[in-house]
């Protein structure tokens, strides 16, 4: 007991240690928890050497991931998700794992008689980082839009992907049709008895405790490790029956708070399943190197045609097609759980193991970087695709334009996000005839199809582009519009957009939008004529909801503003 208690205490110091350097040097913390956990290992200088502490942890921070993967999972996003995202996920995960088991079996691993290194490894090459993704999106302000919306999706789906082979890899050894439906059926029982008791037992538990937070979480905790239990019990596994867990928890009218109350105590489980496969990573030889620069250069190729093809196809242009393939392009922590669940039920080779973990390291240091930089990536790697004969979905604008055609209208509307989808709403309501004079230009393929569908003048481009301006007839423009904030626009600013419509165009009223007072001055000095500043008609409005309030007059202001939304029809919503 006193070993284990030692073993935890370097664990959490060397994680803390090191994790304070992997954010000064802006890298993912799980790489610092990896490389704690292999400096203090049986492999490193030795301080943890107890394999029975080891498991343990490792056993205990699994549960709690897999638990907390599941609560994330929103059921309700996947029903709702549209045509591209599920044609999208489909693709990569079928098109990902064919050509995985193709190419780690001709490689020479393992498929059959014990040994499924090729399967597993199709799988883990399958999964991205959710946590890897969504912290570098969050950062750039990229969740938002239609390729952050596109990766989240095939992340969600992902999961769901990797439950069904979590639900099966007990039952590798003697894969016949009788035993996966076994497998099959005995998950079916799993789930339905959590969602059961999840729709009409826990409520009334959870709403009795509902105002003791040490309830709430100590519910939580037996909970996931109740479905565990009964899991192990329908010989499926303890780390299975926490994910179901977490999903039948996930519609539960308490599952936010929930959340919440397990997120510190799943921190630390998870801090502590990454030290500890850490510590079971040997020194590398030559051959493991190689194996994981081979399963990093695969996963990187197999991302970027089997996530940009099905987009491509599905016309969602260049730009759109290929960042959520960048933002994809990397091993998931998903990944080494499937990995540590095979070598587990020696099903795969430590050798495996070891080089899925040193590519999942080789990956999300490169993949932090590259999402980081993917908008210039994307204008690097444009114009050689369009070379190759790949035709993005400005091709038919960019042949007006070349005969002429290409007329400049007196608006031009430069990006377009909520609020020109809320100007074009105003203009369709109170004059219609402003219409046929204004041009908008975005690279937004939704936004595109949805506006040329309703007769608009759009073209297909990136405003960051001189090119893309003069094509647009900026220099023929008596009104040029500005409304995304700085925080949206990709690849220059306002500032310095104002500056090539000026330099264009030495007429024209250049309305702009500032989002900080201090760049207004700013947008003023490179040429805008107006500036306006969302905050102030925000606070105007928001006054005005305080006075109805003090007035007794709330529900005629939400009555009117209703009324207002009712008559609206953006592209948009």
């Amino acid at each position: 007991m006193h070993t284990f208690i030692s073993d935890i205490t370097l664990s959490i110091l060397f994680a803390w240690v090191l994790g304070l350097l992997a954010h000064f040097f802006r890298q993912p913390l799980i790489l610092a928890y990896l490389v704690g956990g292999f400096i203090i290992g049986p492999f490193g200088i030795g301080w943890v050497k107890s394999q029975e502490s080891i498991g343990a942890i490792s056993e205990l921070g699994l549960i709690f991931m897999l638990f907390m993967i599941g609560l994330e999972i929103d059921l309700k996003k996947i029903v709702r998700a549209g045509r591209v995202i599920l044609f999208a996920a489909g693709g990569q995960l079928i098109g990902g794992c064919v050509l995985g088991l193709l190419f780690f079996v001709a490689i020479g691993l393992g498929l059959g008689s014990g040994s499924f290194d090729a399967l597993y490894l199709c799988i883990a090459c399958a999964l991205s980082s959710t946590v890897i993704i969504v912290k570098v999106l969050y950062e750039k302000r990229e969740l938002d839009t239609l390729p952050g919306r596109i990766t989240l999706g095939v992340l969600v789906l992902q999961d769901i992907f990797a439950i069904l082979f979590l639900a099966v890899q007990p039952s590798l050894d003697n894969l016949q049709v009788g035993i996966i439906l076994l497998s099959i059926a005995r998950v079916g029982v799993l789930v339905a008895t959590a969602l059961v008791l999840s729709r009409y037992v826990l409520p009334k538990l959870f709403d009795q405790m509902a105002r003791l937070p040490e309830l709430v979480l100590l519910g939580a905790l037996a909970w996931c490790f109740l479905i565990g239990e009964i899991a192990e019990r329908l010989h499926l596994s303890r780390e299975m029956g926490s994910l179901v867990a977490g999903v039948s928890l996930s519609t539960f009218p308490y599952a936010l708070d929930v959340t919440a109350k397990v997120t510190t105590l799943r921190d630390f489980f998870i801090t502590l399943f990454f030290v500890t496969l850490g510590m079971t990573i040997p020194v590398p030889n030559g051959s493991v190197i190689g194996l994981a620069l081979i399963i990093a250069g695969f996963t990187v190729a197999s991302r970027l045609l089997t996530t940009f093809l099905p987009l491509y196809l599905m016309k969602q242009g260049l730009r759109a097609s290929l960042l959520p393939a960048i933002n994809l392009a990397q091993i998931s922590e998903f990944s080494l759980v499937v990995i540590q669940t095979g070598v587990m039920a020696k099903q795969v080779s430590m050798d495996t193991a070891n080089a899925t973990s040193f590519a999942f390291v080789i990956l999300a240091v490169l993949s932090t970087f590259a999402i980081a930089r993917s908008d210039q990536i994307v204008r690097l790697a444009i114009g050689p695709l369009k070379m190759l004969g790949l035709r993005d979905l400005d091709h038919g604008a960019v042949a007006e334009h070349a005969e002429g055609h290409g007329a400049a209208r007196r608006i031009v509307i430069l990006g377009f996000f909520r609020a020109a989808s809320a100007l074009l709403s105003e203009i369709e309501r109170q004059d219609k005839s402003l219409l046929d004079q204004i041009t908008v230009v975005d690279f937004n393929p939704n936004v595109f199809r949805n506006l040329a569908n309703r007769g608009l003048h759009v073209i297909y481009g990136d405003i960051s582009n001189v090119d893309t301006l003069v094509h647009a007839g900026i220099g023929g423009a008596e009104i040029v519009i500005l409304s995304v904030p700085d925080a949206l626009l990709k690849g220059a600013d306002n500032e310095k957009l104002v500056r090539h419509v000026r330099t264009l165009n030495a007429t024209a009223k250049i309305v702009s939008t500032a989002d900080v007072l201090a760049s207004v001055d700013d947008l003023y000095s490179a040429g805008a004529d107006y500036v306006t500043v969302p905050r102030l008609t925000d606070a105007q409005e928001l006054f005005k909801v305080i006075a109805a309030v003090d007035n007794g007059l709330l529900d005629e202001k939400r009555a009117e503003t209703d009324a207002q939304l009712a008559e609206r029809r953006e592209v948009l919503p």
